[in-house]
């Protein structure tokens, strides 16, 4: 269970939280929701796909993306925040690293707070989070997103990726966020080249053992790109077999754009799991 800023939400099934960029220069998905009706639209289709969770983030955090001023990311999202919350079928997270921007989220109806930089860019969000009670996502990113391509060297990536989640788990506490509050999100392609991302999906289980939820977001990442040479707009299949395999090694929360693909599979996946408790005596319990 995970507890939000009004609700709690149950982590089984598995929870796919559904992507609403609301920027003009995203990796993937830049500039496709340009007004407030398509962005409705658009979240109300995920819904209906199977979202349990809408993340709608006005800054983007590519390789190599400027910071945008707090007044323009506010700007980006707060009409969709206002107009979509108080009917909302689902809880809406604000993917933001800034306390000004998501406590005007959150007090607009947003209950989660997905920080990209782990409580580490801005001094004021762990207060934020701590005062309005919101669910919290800690994204392990070294740097910021202007920089993190050149912040991309490990010795050995799973431990130093827990290692500095510890870090931001500790500064949360400091500020008085219950630990019922938080999810772990290791970053996948965040300061990680592709064989990083790989290691880090491997390793999921390592980072289990901190006791949190953990979620994943490599939806249309580049190292599926890496791996199989498509485009970003080709990289479903890819997306769905990463999520499968995140669940199997522990993760609970998906953050993908393509909704109704990654609900399905991760539905096989876990009859699939769910079929390993059942035993299958013989052969009539196959036809």
């Amino acid at each position: 269970m995970w507890s939000l800023r009004t609700r709690d939400l149950p982590l089984d099934p598995p929870v796919v939280m559904g992507i609403l960029n609301l920027t003009p220069d995203s990796f993937s998905d830049g500039g496709a929701t340009p007004g407030l009706t398509e962005q409705l639209v658009r979240a109300r289709a995920m819904a209906e796909a199977g979202a349990r969770i809408i993340d709608v983030g006005g800054e983007s955090t590519r390789p190599g993306a400027a910071t945008v001023s707090v007044d323009e990311e506010i700007g980006r999202i707060l009409p969709f925040v206002q107009a979509f919350a108080p009917d909302s079928p689902v809880p809406l997270s604000v993917d933001t690293r800034k306390a000004a921007v998501a406590a005007a989220a959150l007090d607009a109806g947003a209950e989660i707070v997905n920080d990209v930089s782990g409580l580490r860019f801005d001094p004021g969000m762990a207060g934020v989070v701590a005062r309005t009670g919101a669910g919290l996502v800690l994204m392990h990113m070294p740097g910021t997103p202007a920089d993190m391509v050149e912040r991309a060297n490990y010795e050995d990536v799973i431990p130093e990726v827990i290692g500095e989640m510890e870090v931001s788990l500790a500064i949360a506490r400091r500020a008085g966020v219950e630990d019922r509050r938080i999810v772990l999100d290791p970053g996948i392609g965040f300061a990680k080249s592709a064989d990083h991302s790989l290691q880090v999906l491997y390793g999921l289980v390592g980072l289990g053992r901190l006791g949190f939820p953990i979620l994943v977001g490599p939806s249309r990442k580049s190292f599926i790109g890496a791996v199989t040479g498509a485009p970003a707009e080709d990289r479903i299949p890819g997306t769905v077999a990463a999520c499968v395999m995140a669940f199997e090694r522990g993760a609970s929360v998906f953050r993908v754009h393509d909704v109704g693909a990654v609900v399905q599979a991760l539905a096989v996946a876990r009859a699939v799991t769910g079929s390993a408790t059942r035993s299958v005596t013989g052969p009539e319990t196959l036809r």
